[in-house]
Order: C-alpha cells, then structure tokens, then sequence
C-alpha cells in the first residue's frame, strides 16, 4: 500500500433500494464516513433502482433477482468483466465486508490485490437462509465457503457479544471484536402524544409495531396468532412495515382471524422520518425472532421510547434485561400473547421499559463511527507492520 491508498471500501450485496438492518448499517458507514472526511467506495450488485450518489464512488456488478426474495438479488461478478477492472483501479486502503457471498469475495479479491486489510462483519444467521433455500449438498458447500471467508479475513467483527456463540457453531475460528451499531434516530425526540394527533391514533390505544423483513423466520406468523388470542376487552392495533416473501400469507392469515379492522399492513416506508413517528407513537416493538442476531430496528424503537418484546434465548435478547428494557417471552402464541394482554394492563411497566431502553439500547452512529475510524486505522497500522512497513 502506497500514500496514494485512499479509498475506504464498503462491499455489501444489498443497498438501496433494498432497506434492512445491514443495508442501513452500510449506508451510515458512508454517511459518517464521508462526512469525516474519508474517500468511501461502495461496491454491491446491480439494481434496475440506482438514486444519485455524488458524495461516494459506487461500483454495481451483474445480477439478478432472487425469485422467493424481492427486491433482493444476487450477483455474479465472475461474468462481469468491468468489476474486476474497477477493483484493480480503486486504491484503497482498508476494505470491509459486511457479507460473505458475492461482494465478500470482491472484497477479498480487492484487499488481496492491492494488499491492504480486510475486515469482516458477522451480521446475519445465514444458515437459516440457506437451509430455506439451497439443497443440503450446496448448502454443506457454502457453510465451508462462510468459515473460509471469516477465518482468512484480518480483522471479523460483531455487532453483539452473543453473537460469537453463532460464530463458533459455524467453525469460524478466527478471533472477533465487538463493533456495535448506531442508531440514526438520535436527537430531537419525538413526543408518542404529537406521533398520535398526527397519526389520528387515540392516545389510550395500545399500539404494536413490527419492522423488517415479512419473512417466517422473523415469526410473523406468532405475531398474528398471538393478536388473534388477545381479549376483546383491550383496545389495540397492529402495524407491520416492510416486505418480504410472506406477505401475502399474512395478509391471508390477517383475514381469515378476522382481524383486518385492527391490522395494518404499510410495505416499506423509505422516508426515516415518517418511520420514527410511528415509533413514537407506538407502545410495544413485536419481536418473535430466533433469527437476528443484533436487530437495528430493536434499537431504532427503543430511541423512540418504544421497548421490544422479544424471545429468551435469542440472540438478539442478550441486551434486554426483562422489565427494565425491554420485556421477554417464549415463543408459543400464547405466551406471546398474555405478555401484550398483561402490559395492555400495565402501562407503568411500559413507561418503565420505555426510560430503561432508551438509556441503555440507543447509541449514536457518530459514537459508533468515531470508534471505528480508529479500529481501522489501528488494523492498518497493525498489518503494514506485519508486513514490514514502516
């Protein structure tokens, strides 16, 4: 690596217009990135979509959609000639990867060609996406192509100290540092009494929220059957924000519990500040995964004063302490259910979780990205010494 390395390089196979927690992750990076001063480059699969980007370089390779999967697709950078010109051409200096299948392997390829380090990022479960998807054989063949991946690369963060225990039963060897992620709803709060007038929400509604992917393995399918079993003494509604291959199902599942008039279905809200009012206005985050490993969206809704409900022993529980902020449950609709029925009961206890989550789960991503400004040019001071370089 010579001076003339100055190009931060952020390898992800998804961005906009595709919206989830690491999407949103990558784009803050940029974000913070750049307006520190540092020269970003994007490098991610190609979209029909591509919004106008001056204040990053972007590089976009061949793809096409995932069938099961909209808006999400995947890339083949080996048919495409012009990506790996790109990547010989782009002088960067530190590379990361925030997946290990299409861009992870560009990022490998760029940090080995311009011998610069490679961080990786442990964000998702993706076994449980292969196992949905692939054959056992190719599903075999792409676990062996992840540890590869993690145990090659200098440097593999995590968003959450759980997360390792996932890390390990895949047979990632390789050592990991914890690297929180931010939260891009700091500032100004916004009041749930405001969120409410402009919603036309009344103020003694309990009101639910999910955000993210319409997918089983987010348990949907036990937030409705949980709704279905609430008593029909208390007052509430239900919003769902995002998309995904279960949709329709859901809305089947919706109709036929007949819960249409309390159940509303919104698809993906792109504008950040339409979405944090409906945090605020909201009283209870649903959260019935196994499958997250750190979810944004936990902490975007405890900015906004709304604590999740989530499932022991899940990863993604390891920061809620019950009752303080955040509450647990297990997985049955039942038990789900009478966790939303009780607190419907007891908003003192959701005011209490609400203070403990704000205190505890929201971090700005300008304190995240002055910590990884620093963990970046610690690794590459630390591999050019590996290598002999002053």
């Amino acid at each position: 690596m010579t001076e003339t390395h100055t190009v931060y390089g952020l390898f992800n196979d998804s961005f906009p217009p595709v919206l989830d927690g690491v999407t949103l992750t990558v784009q803050n990076y940029v974000r913070w990135l750049t307006g520190r001063g540092r020269k970003v480059c994007v490098v991610t699969p190609w979209n029909p979509y591509d919004p106008p980007h001056p204040e990053f370089e972007m590089h976009r390779y061949f793809s096409l959609p995932i069938y099961n999967r909209r808006p999400y697709r995947y890339g083949y950078p080996k048919i495409d000639p012009v990506i790996w010109f790109n990547m010989r051409r782009v002088p960067f200096r530190i590379v990361h990867a925030h997946c290990p299948f299409s861009s992870g392997r560009l990022a490998q390829y760029a940090a080995r060609r311009h011998d610069v380090p490679l961080v990786a990022t442990f964000h998702s479960k993706y076994k449980t996406d292969l196992d949905r998807s692939l054959p056992r054989f190719m599903v075999d063949y792409q676990m062996k192509r992840i540890r590869d991946f993690y145990n090659t690369a200098d440097a593999v963060w995590i968003p959450q100290a759980a997360v390792e225990e996932t890390v390990r039963e895949y047979g990632i060897t390789a050592p990991v540092t914890v690297v929180e992620n931010g939260n891009d709803f700091d500032g100004e709060q916004v009041s749930s009494v405001d969120a409410r007038g402009r919603l036309g929400i009344p103020q003694s509604r309990l009101v639910l929220l999910f955000v993210g992917q319409h997918i089983k393995e987010k348990g949907v399918g036990v937030i409705i059957d949980a709704l279905s079993l609430l008593p029909d003494s208390l007052d509430w509604e239900m919003h769902f924000v995002g998309t995904g291959y279960a949709m329709q199902e859901m809305r089947r599942s919706v109709s036929d519990k007949d819960l249409d008039s309390k159940v509303t279905f919104h698809g993906v809200i792109n504008e950040r500040e339409r979405l944090r009012e409906l945090y605020a206005a909201s009283d209870l985050f649903l959260f019935p995964s196994f499958y997250d490993n750190a979810p944004l969206v936990v902490r975007e809704a405890a900015m906004a004063g709304t604590p999740s409900v989530l499932l022991r022993g899940s990863t993604a529980s390891e920061v809620i302490d019950d009752g303080v902020n955040g509450f647990l449950t297990d997985r049955t609709p039942q038990d789900y259910a009478a966790v939303i029925a009780r607190l419907g009961d007891d908003r003192t206890s959701i005011a209490r979780a609400a203070g403990g989550a704000r205190l505890t789960l929201s971090r700005s991503w300008d304190s995240v990205m002055e910590e990884v400004d620093v963990r970046y040019e610690e690794i590459i001071q630390r591999y050019g010494r590996e290598r002999g370089r002053k």
